[in-house]
C-alpha cells in the first residue's frame, strides 16, 4: 500500500511498538543494573579516592595518611569535594551508557539525547552544594 499523506505508516508504528515492548520487558534488569552503578575517582595527586553510589551518595572515601604530614584543611577539603564530584560524574556516565544501550533508537532520538531527565539527579546534591559556596 502506498504512503498516503496524513495516514500513519503502520510498518513503522509496529516496529516502534516492538522496540517499546522490548525495552519495557528489560526494565527490571535495567533498574537492577542502575542501582549497582558506582563511580570511582582519584584526586589528581592520587592521595584521595572516592566511591559513590548510583545517586551520588558517598560510599567510600580513602585518604592516604601522607596527606596529614602537611596539614592544610582547606586544600584537603577542596580535593575531597573535587574527587567526589569526579566520582559522581563517573557514575552518571555509566548510567547514561546503560540507559542509552537499553532504550530503542526512536526514544533516544526524542529530545533528551544526553539522558539528563533520567540521570540528572546523580550529581544534583554535589552540584547544588558547590553552587552554595560560590
Amino acid at each position: 500500500m502506498a504512503d498516503v499523506p496524513g495516514r500513519p505508516d503502520w510498518g513503522v508504528l509496529r516496529g516502534m511498538m516492538a522496540d517499546l515492548q522490548k525495552a519495557t520487558k528489560s526494565l527490571p534488569d535495567l533498574q537492577r543494573r542502575m542501582l549497582e552503578v558506582t563511580g570511582t575517582a582519584w584526586s589528581p595527586d592520587g592521595m584521595i579516592k572516592a566511591v559513590v553510589g548510583p545517586r551520588g551518595h558517598l560510599l567510600e572515601l580513602d585518604i592516604d595518611p601522607r596527606v596529614l604530614r602537611q596539614p592544610n584543611s582547606k586544600a584537603l577539603s577542596a580535593s575531597i569535594v573535587q574527587t567526589v564530584r569526579a566520582a559522581v560524574e563517573n557514575a552518571g556516565e555509566q548510567s547514561r551508557e546503560l540507559l542509552s544501550g537499553s532504550l530503542p533508537g526512536d526514544l533516544r532520538a526524542i529530545g533528551d539525547t544526553d539522558m539528563t531527565t533520567f540521570v540528572g539527579s546523580h550529581d544534583a546534591d554535589v552540584r547544588l552544594r558547590s553552587e552554595d559556596r560560590e
